[in-house]
């Protein structure tokens, strides 16, 4: 395999760039008066898990240390968004899904923020660049998933 250690780091600095840009953008789009963005990403990560999950599992899709996910995940709880019941396989453990409240809220805001995704994706992308960023991303996500740092 070829490396080129130059085009590698320019291309993960515009990738980076590009993710700044856009998520300061997102941030300010005034969406985000009942849950905050990451609130919003714990919402919508259990959204899109068939069943309970644990929160070690929650972890590796969120960019949250555990410790900060788990306050996090207290607070939703407390607001009624997420509930927590008995891990069946492990009796110490505990599973999270969302409650109703926190499906209806996920879908709520999750509607207004795809939008604006959309809208900022579509504005310099046309739809063949589109697929080829998601097929290059995808690719990184499966190469890198269980590769140590």
């Amino acid at each position: 395999m070829l490396r080129q250690p130059n085009l590698a780091n320019d291309a993960w600095e515009a990738l980076l760039s590009a993710h700044a840009v856009l998520m300061k953008q997102f941030a300010a789009s005034g969406i985000w008066d009942e849950v905050s963005m990451r609130e919003y990403d714990v919402l919508y990560t259990l959204s899109r898990c068939p069943e309970p999950v644990r929160l070690s599992d929650l972890n590796r899709h969120v960019l949250l240390s555990q410790p900060a996910l788990s306050r996090l995940v207290d607070r939703l709880a407390e607001r009624g968004l997420v509930e927590r019941c008995s891990d069946p396989a492990d009796g110490r453990g505990v599973r999270l899904s969302l409650t109703e409240a926190g499906r209806a809220l996920q879908r709520q805001v999750g509607r207004k923020h795809a939008r604006g995704v959309a809208r900022a994706m579509t504005a310099g992308l046309d739809s063949g660049e589109l697929k080829q960023l998601e097929t290059i991303c995808l690719k990184l996500a499966a190469t890198n998933e269980d590769t140590p740092s």
